[in-house]
């Protein structure tokens, strides 16, 4: 509290997004009061409350498949499977494997393979050796379950998940980070594009 947060386009290249986001950002945390934000001297920290779980919980409380969701998981899981892909013990793997066996056991005998699919993903945030992933990642795990949930309720869905985590899964066993990465971050994107389209076919009708 009462630092001074460096220029937008200093945090636009730390962060490697656009000054827009950057902007974008801070104008949410000026409203949650966190940040004041003062013409001609900067924007200083007013406090470092934790506002992650809380933020979930308005997101879900208002649309459980709401695209920020997604968009949220799309760069957290991706950077997870990257650096699994570089980290990963024979012990995670083996739990990368077990959990794709129960998915696959549940989408063979008609289910939905929810449980495997959740602990694939941790297994994932476990290899990838960052505590501050995995923290990220459990503060987000009602809203995480519930894109999850609502992707494999889909019919179809399961099968094209499935494969899509075992692809993923030789990724990080091969240890090739960039394609471990990509094919998280394709995984993610097709599953929010499917889901968002079936919500909007439903409001439609």
């Amino acid at each position: 509290v009462g630092d001074k947060l460096p220029p937008e386009r200093e945090l636009a290249e730390q962060l490697g997004v656009s000054r827009t986001s950057v902007r974008q950002a801070l104008t949410a945390l000026r409203v949650l009061g966190m940040v004041d934000v003062r013409p001609g001297d900067g924007v200083y920290v007013t406090s470092t409350e934790d506002v992650g779980p809380s933020l979930a919980l308005e997101v879900l409380e208002s649309e459980a498949d709401h695209p920020m969701i997604w968009e949220v998981r799309e760069a957290v899981e991706s950077q997870a499977a990257r650096l699994a892909a570089r980290r990963r013990t024979q012990d995670q793997l083996d739990r990368m494997a077990a959990a794709l066996d129960s998915m696959a056991e549940s989408v063979s005998a008609g289910g939905e393979g929810v449980l495997g699919d959740r602990h694939f993903h941790e297994a994932i945030l476990d290899a990838s050796h960052n505590p501050l992933l995995q923290r990220l990642f459990e503060q987000l795990a009602d809203a995480i379950d519930k894109t999850s949930q609502g992707s494999l309720g889909l019919k179809g869905q399961p099968p094209i998940s499935l494969e899509a985590h075992k692809q993923i899964y030789e990724a990080i066993a091969d240890g090739s980070e960039q394609t471990a990465g990509e094919r998280m971050r394709e995984h993610l994107a097709t599953s929010a594009n499917t889901v968002l389209t079936a919500r909007r076919g439903k409001r439609r009708s």
